[in-house]
Formats: C-alpha cells, structure tokens, sequence
C-alpha cells in the first residue's frame, strides 16, 4: 500500500493499492454510526470486500450526473434521517466522482455536516475527484454550480476494483490523469509518456504508480489551498473549455475525462493564441500522448457534439459563460506556459474563441 498525507486542519490520508477497500472498516470503528452511499453496480461488484462494513445501511444509487441533481440529494439526506445518523456519525461513499460528490454534498449538509470516508472505484475518481473535499450537484444551466467544500475524513483508493471499469470510464480518468501531469512538472508529465503503454494495457503497476502520483501532485495543491481561491485553480486546467463542451452535450453524452482531454488541448492552443505559451512543443507531445492513450484530441472526435444541429464551436461556448470559475457571462481561463507552470484566471475575447474551437 502507498499513504499520502493532505496536510489540511484537520490532516486525513489516502490509501493506494490492491484490496485497500478491506481496510475501509477500520477507518469508521470510531463513529458512532456508519451509513453507505454506494453505486448500485459497484456494491454488487466490490461490496463483499468492505468486510464488516457491508453490513452497514446502504442506500443503492444509479451512478452518472443523472446522480447529481436535487431528487438524488434529497433522497439521500432522507436516507440518513431514516437512519438516525447523528453528528458522530460518518458517511461512507463507494463509487465514482458523482456518488462521491453526491454523498459529500449531503454529509456536508446533513446536521450541519458530519464525517465522510470516500471509497472511490473510477480512475477518475481515485486521481481526481474522491481528494480535496469538492461536492457539488448540477443544475440545467450548468456543472457543478450547487456545492460545497467539506473534507474527507479519509479515502481508500483501491486499484483492484478499476479492473472493472469499461473501456469508457477508463479512458475518461486518462483525461484526468493528463491534466495533472503537465500541472505537476515535467518529470511527471516524462514519466506519464514514458508509461502510456503499460497504462492503455492495464499494467498494475503502473496504475498504482499513476494513481499515487497523481494524489502527491493534488494533495500538495489541496495544502496549499483548500476553498480555491489562488494557487488550486490551476487544477482547472482544460476544464472551462471541458465544461463548455459537457454543457453543448447535455452532460452525460461526453464523459468527463474525454472533454477534458480536448478541453487540454484547446487550452494549449489558446495560451499559445495570447502569447504565453513557452514551450512551443507542448502541444504536439499532448496530441501524441493522447492518440496513445486512446483519448480524443478533437471537437470533432466528440460524436456526441458532431451530431446535433449547429455550429459545436458556437454550442461549446455558450456553454462556457455558465462557468462557475469566472463572473457570470466571463469564463476565465488556466492557461499553460510549460509543464509545471500556468497563469490563471486568463480573460479571452469571443472572437478569438471561436476561432481556436474551430481549429480543433
């Protein structure tokens, strides 16, 4: 097992490896009650490995953004006054990054907020989305406008379970997996190169090293800035354009990880647009390293934009002024000057939008 420490007040660790989850028991003898929130599919893949915990209550959701809307919340809070849970009581979520931000937004909520134990199953969510304490719903104007911060107690990321995971889900935490190599340096974003092959077979080894690495390089930003308002903005990077595009599709339609995938490009292109851009090659080693990890490096590639009526560059940033990061009508954007180093909060005029999402 490999531990990574978020050094926040209070501090919580992340457990990484192969048949972690036996070790989520321990982690909630302390409280006084223990209720799951937990993926339907994934509580009957992975739900005998919880040991004691499997006799937990559990309320059973369908995972997806569908998960992320005001029923569903509504849903669980009931669930844990049904439950009787008290402010001694921990929440424990099993599944991806919508069931782990589902369940946070209500443990956050709930009495004012008691504890949470985050068991993430997706690439996505192992790398990403189970650290840093983001909960939030959707609503139909945009991603993620309803939520809150609200820490984990702990997270086990058990790697075995990501061999489960279908072609898409995986390659949609690529995206992710991406993206913080070339905020974390270039000797991470080398090493993710280097690697590209064994992580689009599933080498284990490699998965955990990604997995780890990818925790260091966002618990190190988390410490720095819990409630992102400086230095943790730049793990957005690619995601204003990412959620512009998630918007044109209606969400669901573009899994995440792949948006972010062309959302990386797109910013590459854009920094390079204004000027910034100080490593001319950037882009070309994000393209190779996407076709090698199966992942799009086109609006085009996206099938969901390609076949609905209209311009997709029109549709992908309209949807990009419902952007929760800048002012209302004003998205803001993390732009890369090498790996390792970005300017945030960049303004972009419209024009000069449009033309890079046309160019990609």
């Amino acid at each position: 097992m490999t531990t990574v420490d978020v050094r926040l007040d209070p501090p919580y660790r992340v457990t990484i490896g192969a048949g972690a989850l036996a070790q989520a028991a321990q982690h909630c003898a302390a409280y006084s009650k223990v209720a799951l929130v937990a993926d339907r599919r994934v509580i009957e893949l992975h739900g005998s490995q919880l040991g004691d915990l499997s006799q937990a209550p559990c309320l059973e959701i369908v995972g997806g953004e569908a998960a992320k809307r005001f029923g569903p919340l509504a849903q669980v809070l009931d669930f844990f006054a049904a439950e009787a849970l008290d402010r001694q009581s921990v929440v424990v979520t099993l599944g991806g990054g919508t069931i782990g931000d589902l369940g946070g937004l209500a443990a956050s909520l709930y009495k004012r907020g008691i504890a949470v134990v985050h068991l993430p199953t997706t690439l996505l969510s192992q790398v990403d989305a189970a650290v840093g304490g983001k909960t939030a719903i959707n609503l139909d104007a945009g991603k993620n406008l309803v939520g809150t911060f609200h820490q984990p107690s702990a997270v086990i990321a058990d790697t075995a379970t990501l061999s489960t995971l279908d072609a898409v889900d995986w390659r949609s935490g690529l995206g992710e997996v991406v993206k913080t190599a070339i905020i974390a340096g270039e000797e991470q974003l080398a090493f993710l190169e280097q690697s590209a092959a064994l992580l689009r077979a599933r080498d284990p080894r490699a998965i955990d090293e990604v997995v780890a690495l990818c925790v260091r390089a966002k618990a190190a930003v988390v410490a720095d800035d819990a409630t992102e308002r400086g230095p943790r903005r730049s793990l957005n990077l690619g995601h204003t354009f990412a959620h512009g595009i998630e918007h044109a599709a209606s969400f669901d339609a573009v899994p995440h990880g792949l948006a972010v995938a062309v959302g990386l490009r797109l910013a590459v292109r854009a920094s390079a647009r204004v000027g910034l851009l100080e490593a001319p090659n950037l882009e070309t080693r994000l393209v190779n390293l996407l076709v090698q990890l199966d992942l799009p490096t086109s609006l085009a590639e996206l099938e969901a934009l390609s076949t609905q009526d209209g311009s997709a560059a029109e549709r992908v940033l309209d949807g990009m002024a419902h952007d929760k990061k800048g002012a209302v009508g004003t998205p803001e954007f993390v732009l890369p000057l090498r790996p390792g180093e970005l300017r945030l909060g960049v303004p972009m005029e419209r024009a000069d939008l449009l033309e890079i999402l046309r160019s990609v």
